[in-house]
């Protein structure tokens, strides 16, 4: 992967997801943000060139390190989920250090507002941590990204939602952005952009656009595979691994009830999934739950009846050998769903690569949905931690 070491940050062009690497110093000098985009500061998730409402430009920096405010970037749509910055109990929505929630209700009203005053909005620049070798400061440039997102409505693409932290609400904003289809920023422009150049000739295509028509080019990839490697099904960090475990721990000496807990997972991870029986053991032909996906507008549905099968297994966290879900477990749902059905397969654990590979190269209509995804899925939900998750799994499936 391409990396621009530290000493030539300041001339550089910004391309998607290149590596920009930290120095070695120690201490807060060592941010390569700051070098790339110059008066936007070295510290915190939300940063901006810029007094007042004339900002030149904003950077949006993810750790992904932050349980209570998972921040997602959806590489095949472009689509980006952002939380503002009002985190702790004790302070009004907007009344935060940075005004970065102010700043994006401004972003979001300019861009809704009749008639749209979007000259008036910034670039975002997107950021991610990619600790290197030479620094865990190093980060990785995601893209440009603009206000909204393609079929969202002005009360879809900023929410104010609720949180609880040590018993005390409060709110914070969930932001909907797009990245556009700009796979460099040339330097040339940044450089007018801190001068407060307002119309550039280095403007990119997809960013001039949206300015002038709110048209969005959306940067959107066709994954190069549809077979998830063992490394990409299981936990990425701490916090998966252990709600993931406490998942396993809570059923595996009850599969019967991982069986609802599956199908509840598939509704939680999609709400058009319809789950009309949860089917006994004895009888289930090969089918924990049977239902239905619906399809088209709401007056009118059009439904694909799914299949969906559930498997308890140990995962591979700490050190613990996975059992895997292979051809035989594979087939054997394969094997039960009907002509213009789909199955499901959910598990703690993960799809074995040779199962794998012959249903995508099969084309079998199979969802699978592994240790990765559960915690992925329940995180997204507000289950957090472990002992929320067990909380929940408490609540909805007593044993």
């Amino acid at each position: 992967m391409k990396a621009t070491s530290f000493r030539n940050l300041g001339g550089c062009d910004l391309t998607v997801d290149a590596v920009y690497e930290g120095g070695r110093a120690g201490n807060t000098s060592d941010d390569p943000i700051s070098s790339l985009l110059p008066g936007c500061g070295n510290l915190g998730g939300f940063r901006a060139a810029g007094k007042g409402e004339n900002k030149k430009y904003a950077v949006l920096y993810s750790s992904r390190e932050e349980k209570d405010w998972p921040d997602h970037l959806d590489p095949i749509t472009g689509r980006l989920t952002y939380f503002g910055d009002n985190r702790t109990p004790g302070h009004e929505l907007h009344d935060t250090p940075r005004r970065f929630n102010l700043m994006l209700k401004n972003s979001f009203d300019w861009l809704h507002s009749s008639p749209p005053q979007r000259e008036k909005i910034p670039p975002f620049f997107i950021f991610e941590k990619y600790a290197t070798s030479t620094s865990s400061r190093s980060v990785q440039f995601k893209g440009l990204a603009v206000p909204g997102f393609p079929g969202l409505s002005a009360t879809e693409d900023l929410v104010a939602i609720w949180k609880t932290t040590r018993s005390q609400r409060f709110q914070n904003y969930r932001t909907v952005f797009t990245i556009l289809d700009i796979p460099t920023i040339p330097r040339a422009w940044v450089t007018d952009l801190s001068s407060g150049v307002k119309q550039s000739t280095h403007e990119p295509l997809a960013w001039k656009r949206f300015r002038k028509s709110g048209i969005y080019t959306a940067l959107t990839s066709a994954p190069t595979t549809t077979i998830r490697s063992v490394q990409e099904q299981i936990p990425v960090n701490r916090q998966e691994e252990q709600i993931l475990t406490a998942v396993f721990e809570y059923f595996q000496n009850t599969p019967t009830g991982f069986e609802a807990f599956a199908a509840k997972l598939y509704q939680l991870h999609d709400q058009k999934a319809i789950i009309d029986e949860i089917t006994r053991s004895a009888v289930d032909g090969g089918r924990d739950a049977i239902g239905r996906y619906a399809l088209g507008v709401t007056t009118d549905p059009v439904y694909a009846e799914f299949a969906l099968e559930a498997k308890c297994y140990r995962p591979p966290i700490g050190g613990h050998k996975p059992n895997t879900v292979g051809v035989k477990e594979v087939s054997r749902l394969i094997s039960r769903i009907r002509h213009r059905q789909f199955g499901v397969l959910v598990t703690t654990s993960v799809i074995a690569k040779q199962a794998y590979e012959e249903v995508r190269e099969d084309q079998h209509p199979i969802v699978f949905l592994c240790g990765r995804d559960i915690a992925e899925i329940l995180i997204d939900k507000g289950y957090n931690t472990p002992k929320l998750v067990v909380q929940y799994l408490k609540n909805e499936f007593p044993l």
